[in-house]
């Protein structure tokens, strides 16, 4: 069931978001705030220093730098690296100290366009999608190249863990080619016993699981294989499943080592030792100027740092941009693996903004008290759910109709659950259909996608919602002021306390607490 809440105004009390942080025991004791200098320094002053014109700015800046770099602004090609100068300009214009952490990563391409038919009765040649939600097939990411016929050998599709044992494999013969099931672990470990087991070629299915986990699966393998790995619709699966069915398969593709980077600056604060993150990823796919993907989460988190430029707040903000999350999440996890264990907790927070302003929205928020969607193991926590909690109060005290998503390591805030900080964010739907109760909610199309543009060539600067785009920008300066400056408030006694000044404690996340 999802979780909708009705309009209304969230009142300022002991039972909002921050009155939940303190419950959840992430209380930290500060000291009075004292005023900041320009005047972005409170919750209600930083959403009207943040504006959509700003955002907008950044966006039209990242569109014509893809414009002039082949279309795209992909890690490990130029026109990532333009996006990375930008911003690492504007940052430095507005003060900050800036950090660029280079490290290496697996770069996939696909080259032409891939080829699957089937040569049994009844032969049927199957399309290739493009956008990763119309389509019989896709190429999984790390690929490797081939041209394959052969014969299916369906590997324990009955059960779960299809493919997830070595011992699942038969010792194949030339010309078969390994059919496999979603599901329990990575599509890689699968592909891989495959082709540790002598399968000339590899084809995912979907497991139906539930509505979601019917068409195709937009699935990477986390790193080169050496032989092709297609993925298609639970439908077609078990139609490939029935015996004696034979298949041609025909890909080429690119793999190869590339460096790209991290984007990185700090807001000193006067608790260094609690530190409020937040990060983007700054890479669009090959294929486009990626400006809803993810565009709008850079330029949202960058009119933040900009406004906030030179606002003394209790606590630490970093600001992240990340590389390479198009290839498997890999900047933010190589930033969380260069950190010391001391400097892991340091971070009392991280919050996540990959596509804030989809064409066709819904609002979403990553389900961190796990109330309507199952996550993997540590994801979900108090405070977690504190932070999934200060999102709904931000759209519920303007009247906006609001809802859970998957919190299930989809984008860069894996890393850091995984690594035991909490975590949270915004998304507002890629390739998923919008329901007929989320057009009655939300308006735009049902039955389309919420970006019909996701990992294609279309998702341009007119790809966008401006109107959830704004209100998501001002959701990231609620969020991180209410963090990171606890008393910085225009609400009465400091929004973001216990209510209880005579404490001397507020609402942040401490990560000694």
């Amino acid at each position: 069931m999802t979780h909708v809440s009705p309009s209304r105004r969230s009142r300022l009390v002991a039972t909002s978001a921050a009155g939940l942080l303190a419950a959840a025991g992430v209380v930290t004791s500060v000291a009075p705030a004292a005023a900041a200098d320009p005047a972005c320094d409170t919750v209600d002053a930083l959403m009207d220093c943040v504006t959509l014109a700003g955002v907008e700015e950044h966006l039209t800046a990242f569109q014509e730098i893809a414009d002039d770099n082949g279309g795209n602004r992909a890690s490990g090609f130029p026109g990532f690296t333009a996006s990375a100068d930008y911003v690492e300009s504007r940052l430095r214009d507005a003060g900050y100290d800036v950090t660029r952490q280079p490290f290496d990563f697996n770069y996939y391409e696909v080259v032409g366009t891939p080829t699957f038919a089937r040569t049994s009765s009844p032969a049927r040649a199957f399309s290739y999608s493009t956008d990763g939600a119309t389509g019989d097939f896709q190429d999984m990411s790390y690929s490797g190249s081939g041209t394959v016929a052969g014969a299916i050998v369906p590997i324990d599709v009955a059960s779960a863990d299809s493919g997830c044992e070595a011992a699942d494999f038969p010792v194949a013969t030339d010309g078969q080619v390994a059919l496999v099931k979603r599901g329990t672990c990575e599509f890689g470990a699968k592909a891989r016993n495959a082709e540790a087991a002598g399968f000339d070629g590899v084809i995912i299915y979907n497991d139906g699981a539930d509505a979601e986990r019917t068409g195709l699966i937009n699935g990477t393998l986390g790193g080169p294989v050496g032989i092709p790995v297609l993925d298609t619709t639970f439908a077609l699966g078990g139609e490939l499943a029935q015996a004696g069915t034979t298949v041609e398969i025909g890909i080429e593709t690119i793999n190869k080592v590339v460096s790209t980077e991290n984007v990185i600056a700090d807001l000193p604060g006067r608790r260094k030792h609690d530190v409020v993150a937040l990060g983007a990823h700054l890479d669009s796919v090959p294929e486009g100027a990626g400006i809803n993907d993810n565009g709008t989460g850079s330029a949202g988190i960058l009119e933040v740092a900009e406004s906030l430029a030179g606002v003394q707040l209790e606590n630490t903000v970093r600001f992240a941009w990340w590389g390479a999350e198009e290839s498997g999440l890999v900047g933010s996890q190589h930033y969380v693996d260069s950190l010391a264990a001391k400097e892991l907790k340091q971070i009392s927070a991280y919050l996540n903004f990959d596509m804030i302003g989809s064409p066709n929205f819904a609002r979403f928020v990553y389900d961190g008290d796990g109330s309507d969607f199952e996550a993997p193991a540590g994801f979900v926590s108090p405070k977690s759910a504190a932070i999934e909690h200060l999102f709904e109060e931000f759209y519920d005290g303007r009247g906006l109709l609001h809802e859970d998503t998957e919190f299930d390591g989809r984008s860069d805030y894996e890393a850091f659950a995984l690594a035991g900080i909490p975590t949270g964010g915004l998304f507002t739907g890629a390739e998923g259909v919008k329901t007929h109760e989320q057009f009655l909610r939300y308006g735009g199309s049902e039955g389309a996608a919420f970006d019909p543009c996701y990992h294609s060539a279309c998702d341009d600067i007119d790809n966008i919602d401006t109107t959830v785009l704004d209100e998501n920008a001002d959701a990231i300066a609620y969020a991180v002021m209410t963090l990171a400056n606890p008393r910085g408030s225009d609400h009465g006694n400091g929004y973001g306390s216990t209510g209880n000044p005579g404490t001397g404690q507020g609402g942040g996340m401490g990560a000694t607490a």
